[in-house]
């Protein structure tokens, strides 16, 4: 019984971000991720060790649903999910087949600017 109820309550933890994003938001951090998705050859850094595309972009879902309601905005994705890791404070950086590194913030910033209609500060 004690492992049914663990189970309804972190699927309700894990389900509750979505509700708690406007349908917006929730597109915008959408774009954010597969623009992190699709990459290529990239590498994107996180406590010293290089990911591909898609390990990155399942380990921004990842912090997205662990991050829950505290999620409400891009900005706060960005923030919270996508800029620093939570185990030791180290920024992510992206880092391009040609040798440009670059922090996930920025990259993501830059990217925001992309998204059809984004009126936001420009970075």
């Amino acid at each position: 019984m004690r492992s049914i109820c663990a189970l309804v309550f972190l699927g309700a933890f894990t389900l509750g971000y979505a509700s708690d994003l406007a349908p917006l938001e929730s597109r915008k951090i959408d774009f954010l991720i597969a623009a992190i998705e699709t990459l290529g050859d990239a590498k994107f850094v996180r406590n010293g060790t290089a990911y591909d595309a898609k390990a990155a972009a399942d380990h921004l879902r990842l912090k997205l649903q662990k991050a829950g309601s505290r999620v409400r905005s891009t900005d706060d994705f960005i923030r919270y999910c996508a800029s620093v890791s939570s185990v030791s404070g180290a920024p992510y950086q992206i880092r391009f087949s040609d040798g440009r590194v670059v922090t996930s913030e920025a990259f993501l910033r830059q990217k925001l600017s992309d998204f059809p209609g984004h009126q936001g500060k420009g970075v």
